[in-house]
C-alpha cells in the first residue's frame, strides 16, 4: 500500500534505437554517402553554369557576326556560313559538358532513389550499392554523344540556327544584283562564293540543316531508374 506523497515511477526511456530500415548504415558510411551526394550536387551546379556559359558564347558570337555582316553591303555573306560552323563547335562543346553533367545527375538519382528512402524507413534493394560502385569505378554518361548533341540542339541551338538562316537569306537579298527581280533564283545566284556556284552553297547548307534536324528529332534522353 503506497503513501499519498509517493511519486509514481516512470519507466526510463529505451536507449536502443528503433530500426528505421532493413538496410543499416554506420555513422562513417552515412557521412561518406552524404558528402558524396553534396559533392555530386555541387558538380552538377558547376556544370549547369558551364552549360549556360557555352550558350551565351554562342548567342554573343552569332549576334556579333550578324551585326558585322549586315552592317555593310560590302561584307560577304560567308560570315553567316562561318557562324554556322562556329555554333556547331559550341554545340559539340556544350554536348560534352552536358554528358559530364549527366554523370553526376545519374549518381545523385541513385542516392535519392535508394539511400535516402532507406534512411527514412523505406525498404530498398540492399544491393543498390553495387550500382553506385559501378558508376564510381567506371564513370559513364547515361546519354551517348549523338543524343547529347540532339538534346542541346533541340533545347537551345535549333533556334539560334533558325535565326542565322533568316539573317543569311536577308543578307543574300542585299547583295543580289539590283537589276534582278527578287525571286528564289536570284537568292540562289547571290549565294556564290568566288567561282563556287550558289546552288552548290545552298545544297551544302540544306544538307547541314537536314543533319541538324535529324539530330534534334531522333535525340533521346532515357533514365533506367525512372522507368515505371
Amino acid at each position: 500500500m503506497g503513501y499519498a506523497g509517493d511519486v509514481p515511477r516512470v519507466a526510463p526511456p529505451s536507449t536502443s534505437p528503433l530500426p528505421l530500415t532493413a538496410a543499416s548504415y554506420s555513422t562513417n558510411e552515412a557521412n561518406a554517402l552524404i558528402h558524396l551526394y553534396r559533392a555530386e550536387v555541387g558538380k552538377m551546379t558547376a556544370y549547369r553554369q558551364r552549360l549556360d556559359m557555352t550558350t551565351n558564347w554562342s548567342v554573343v558570337t552569332t549576334a556579333g557576326l550578324a551585326s558585322f555582316a549586315l552592317g555593310d553591303d560590302n561584307n560577304s555573306h560567308v560570315v553567316f556560313l562561318f557562324a554556322m560552323l562556329m555554333n556547331y563547335f559550341f554545340l559539340h562543346l556544350e554536348a560534352r559538358r552536358f554528358r559530364t553533367f549527366e554523370i553526376s545527375h545519374h549518381r545523385t538519382r541513385i542516392m535519392e532513389r535508394f539511400f535516402y528512402p532507406a534512411m527514412l524507413g523505406d525498404k530498398v534493394d540492399p544491393n543498390w550499392h553495387q550500382l553506385l560502385l559501378g558508376e564510381l569505378a567506371k564513370p559513364r554518361s547515361p546519354m551517348n554523344r549523338w543524343d547529347s548533341l540532339g538534346w542541346r540542339l533541340r533545347r537551345n541551338y535549333l533556334w539560334i540556327y533558325v535565326g542565322i538562316l533568316i539573317a543569311w537569306i536577308a543578307k543574300l537579298d542585299t547583295v543580289r544584283s539590283k537589276q534582278q527581280i527578287f525571286t528564289p533564283i536570284s537568292l540562289i545566284d547571290a549565294a556564290h562564293i568566288g567561282t563556287f556556284p550558289g546552288w552548290g552553297v545552298w545544297v551544302l547548307v540544306g544538307v547541314f540543316y537536314a543533319y541538324l534536324l535529324r539530330l534534334a528529332v531522333t535525340a533521346g534522353r532515357a533514365y533506367p531508374l525512372e522507368e515505371g
